[in-house]
């Protein structure tokens, strides 16, 4: 952030911790006013159960003006991630908890991230919840160790072992940028996945730069390089090789099938029931918006457990995401209206969910427009220079 920015914080009731040392830094900082939002998942329980069926997609007006007012300030937001509960909603109607969405407030936050109008950032908070659901056991401690691995606090120096890791990145996107692919094939245990490119898809990491020219960096931990794919150009089956938390519980042994850029088909071992109702969300939900590369080298990878957390586990294995699309990934496609994106190929959505796809022995092969094929990873280990 920079000095005289208005700052947005996000966070639940038991961020409280975190929330307080941010508001606190951003004030060092020379935060202009730090706005604190919090929520609170069993209120939302609560919402789900009793509530009428239209207010599972409500969204209050302030809720919104507030993102609105944050785009037009050119401000700083700061989401804090990393849910107390994940077993929550469980007992609650999976169609319900798939529906529970605050369509509104959705877009107007996924508008600010996808036209670069703000600084903001995604950061994770253990919680002795969270920690259980990963260990089986209330081990705060260790979860702390964990994603202080994972963000680089065990080093000498974290600020330039952060610049260093984002330079790496830098020089991957720009390996993938210079072969110019047409489509990526995904092999591996249950998929075989081809996805198309855009003419015009740039790879990019997860260090940005707003419309004004502030460079700041999106999510703590970060290991991906990504791009926005055609959203026509899907074909083949992929299996879900994390499990992935969505907000109604857990989703075990996923496979996706596409046809022509479209899921069509939903398997899993357990709550496939949860990825149907995002993918029923709005029209562009059910295609995909982002395709990310992650290989052995992560250092959330390092860890052998899932954290059970997208913001984690998105950054242990390359993933694929079904929802909207960064039209900031795309060559001239930020000049464009929203209609003009999506004839264009970019997806849009109220929705954006990853799914992990990589991992030991998976491969990734780039496709030319003539054909040629180049492997990128092969085994889960990074083949370009």
């Amino acid at each position: 952030m920079a000095p005289g920015q208005y700052v947005a914080v996000d966070g639940l009731v038991e961020h409280v911790e975190l929330v307080r040392a941010v508001a606190d830094a951003a004030y060092d900082a020379g935060a202009s006013f730090v706005d604190v939002r919090y929520a609170d998942l069993r209120v939302k329980h609560s919402m789900i159960a009793k509530a009428p069926e239209d207010a599972l997609t409500f969204t209050t007006t302030w809720m919104v003006e507030r993102l609105e007012r944050l785009g037009a300030e050119r401000g700083a937001q700061i989401l804090i991630a990393g849910n107390p509960d994940p077993q929550l909603f469980s007992d609650l109607d999976p169609a319900r908890v798939g529906a529970a969405r605050q369509v509104a407030f959705d877009e107007a936050h996924m508008r600010n991230i996808t036209t670069q109008v703000i600084n903001w950032t995604i950061a994770p908070f253990p919680t002795a919840g969270w920690a259980e659901h990963v260990y089986g056991e209330p081990d705060l401690e260790r979860l702390w160790d964990e994603l202080g691995y994972a963000v680089r606090l065990d080093v000498p120096d974290p600020v330039e072992a952060w610049r260093a890791h984002i330079e790496s990145l830098g020089r991957r996107a720009r390996s993938l940028n210079d072969q110019k692919f047409d489509a990526l094939r995904f092999t591996g245990d249950g998929t075989d996945l081809t996805i198309g490119l855009l003419p015009g898809s740039r790879w990019l990491s997860a260090a940005l730069t707003t419309t004004f020219g502030r460079r700041h960096v999106v999510n703590l931990p970060t290991e991906e390089v990504y791009t926005t794919p055609d959203r026509a150009r899907a074909d083949g089956v992929v299996r879900a090789s994390r499990p992935l938390v969505l907000p109604g519980g857990m989703v075990c042994g996923l496979e996706l099938r596409f046809e022509r850029g479209r899921v069509v088909a939903v398997e899993a071992e357990k709550g496939g029931e949860y990825v149907r109702a995002q993918l029923a969300a709005d029209e562009g939900a059910a295609y995909l918006g982002e395709v990310a590369l992650v290989d052995s080298s992560s250092r959330v990878g390092h860890v052998d457990h899932p954290f059970f957390n997208g913001l984690l586990d998105e950054n242990a294995a390359s993933h694929i995401a079904y929802g909207s699309g960064f039209p900031y990934a795309v060559e001239g496609a930020d000049r464009r209206d929203p209609q003009e994106q999506v004839a264009a190929g970019i997806n849009h959505s109220g929705v954006h969910t990853d799914v992990m796809v990589g991992g030991p022995g998976t491969d990734v092969v780039g496709i030319t427009a003539k054909g040629d094929e180049r492997s990128v990873v092969a085994d889960n280990v990074w083949q370009l220079t």
